[in-house]
């Protein structure tokens, strides 16, 4: 019969071959008599990451694997490896061997002295950000300094990766998480339902020794939108404001399409607006594939009919506008307040209906 670990830790990987056995030896050597199992989280990986941890688990029960298919994300992987064990305590870090190990043993120790969750980091008395270039350590402090807007907490590290909380903190605010992105630490810390009791414990971060970082633009961005939607979200879906951002740029780029063709290049009005309104619906397509649908972007074959199916959907949705309007002004409302009505409602008729229609998730995985 096996036992369940009293500590679990969640490794989400991708493309981490080489660090997986490096990483259980270490974790072997530091976590001597205590109870522990590691769940590594793979998306995946071309480089055959999984058969590797399977390989290992043949031999040691505490190594276990759990490969996801067609998803990717560090949050969702780490929310889906606590909920695939039974361990009261949980922890979680990177495969990439730039997380001090060594830590644990004490990290543990903290939590037993009433707090709900304890940090690795990389800022607190005892750590160093070791041979972070000089643009990465500036990033990391922006991104510091910018989630005291929405944590109200004197975290030195919310953008750590390495961080070890009780099952029940876990389970009281998992519905509550976005999922998504990269900074899973920071959504926990601003999704609990109650104040958290934390401490910190500092470490030196560590080179990477094999592997390819996964620090790129799409990740910071992910992180820039998972603060605003806990700034907004209690007002307005965060995805609902990111349409509209991407709308509004969506405009700029109609207006000067519209003014270059009309105005410099001479080619009629109706020409003019006709392909001023192709180019700026394109253009939103792309982008809210980027940024407002990021967890989920149409890729390869699948952006023909998911570009047809978004032009279908905005131009019944510029009917609606232009119907409300009318029947607006019909009443007797002034010209502006006709006008933002017909765009209000053509607007949420577009989020809806392309949500439903282009990014729908489930139609998409009953293609693949």
């Amino acid at each position: 019969m096996s036992v369940t670990a009293n500590l679990a830790v969640i490794v989400p990987t991708y493309n981490e071959r080489d660090n997986v056995g490096p990483l259980v030896e270490r974790l072997t050597a530091t976590l001597h008599g205590i109870s522990w199992e590691v769940v590594f989280v793979d998306d995946d990986s071309p480089d055959g990451t999984a058969d590797i941890v399977r390989e290992l688990g043949r031999s040691d029960p505490r190594v276990r694997c759990l490969q996801r298919i067609g998803r990717r994300g560090l949050a969702s992987a780490c929310v889906e490896g606590a909920l695939a064990t039974a361990a009261p305590v949980l922890a979680v870090m990177d495969a990439d061997l730039q997380h001090d190990e060594g830590i644990l043993p004490e990290m543990l120790q903290r939590l037993t002295e009433g707090n709900d969750i304890v940090v690795g980091s990389r800022f607190a008395a005892d750590g160093s950000v070791g041979a972070f270039s000089r643009n990465r350590t500036a990033i990391t402090r922006m991104g510091t300094r910018l989630s005291r807007m929405v944590l109200g907490h004197a975290l030195s590290d919310p953008m750590s990766g390495f961080f070890l909380m009780r099952r029940d903190v876990f389970e009281q605010t998992v519905r509550r998480l976005s999922g998504r992105g990269f900074k899973i630490l920071l959504d926990i810390f601003a999704s609990s339902p109650r104040p958290l009791a934390f401490a910190e414990v500092g470490y030196h971060f560590r080179l990477r020794q094999a592997g390819e970082s996964k620090l790129s633009t799409q990740v910071m961005l992910d992180y820039l939108i998972l603060l605003a939607e806990k700034l907004v979200d209690r007002c307005l879906p965060i995805r609902m404001v990111l349409y509209g951002l991407v709308g509004m740029i969506g405009l700029a780029i109609h207006l000067a399409v519209l003014g270059s063709l009309f105005k410099f290049a001479g080619l009629p009005f109706a020409w003019s607006q006709g392909v001023a309104i192709v180019t700026a619906m394109t253009s939103n397509f792309f982008l809210n594939n980027r940024i407002t649908y990021r967890d989920r972007p149409l890729r390869g074959w699948q952006l023909l009919p998911g570009l047809m199916s978004f032009y279908a959907a905005c131009a019944l949705g510029g009917g609606i506008n232009y119907a409300v309007a009318d029947m607006v002004r019909g009443v007797g409302a002034s010209w502006w307040f006709a006008g933002l009505s017909g765009a209000v409602v053509g607007a949420v008729w577009n989020f809806t209906v392309t949500g439903l229609l282009t990014w729908n998730e489930r139609r998409r995985f009953a293609r693949v």
